[in-house]
């Protein structure tokens, strides 16, 4: 993997990965004003939320069942103290199904975060504490 995030004398920064696909990352900083795109903080806690989707969709389709909504609200709680890192989080699954129950989701989500998600995994190693919940839209 590769990505290059530049900064031209203004936020935002403006991150390019090699596919050449562009994310913005902003904070509010004094010379600045307010920001207009997420943090980088902000980005990892949608990242986590993302590849756990990731791996709950496919595997929700690996069980044959058709998902219509997936929804990953996520609650966060950082160190006081620099580096201000994630030391808790809690994600609570929505999912929206004509024929998947909570259980396939309870599956498909502890599958996620016990085993797949790789973000899951670089949280936990910095002794971040993710718990989770799912229920039915």
């Amino acid at each position: 993997m590769h990505t290059t995030v530049t900064f031209k004398g203004q936020l935002p920064l403006v991150g390019v990965n090699a596919k050449g696909q562009k994310t913005r990352f902003d904070a509010t900083m004094d010379f600045s004003g307010p920001a207009k795109y997420a943090t980088p903080m902000d980005t990892v806690l949608e990242a986590l939320g993302a590849c756990s989707m990731m791996d709950i969709i496919a595997i929700i389709k690996k069980m044959r069942k058709e998902l219509t909504l997936l929804q990953a609200d996520l609650e966060a709680e950082r160190a006081e103290e620099h580096p201000k890192v994630f030391t808790s989080i809690h994600i609570r699954y929505r999912m929206k199904s004509l024929d998947g129950s909570l259980a396939d989701l309870e599956k498909a989500a502890g599958l996620s975060m016990e085993k797949y998600c790789s973000v899951a995994a670089m949280l936990r190693g910095s002794g971040c504490n993710i718990t989770w919940s799912t229920e039915l839209a």
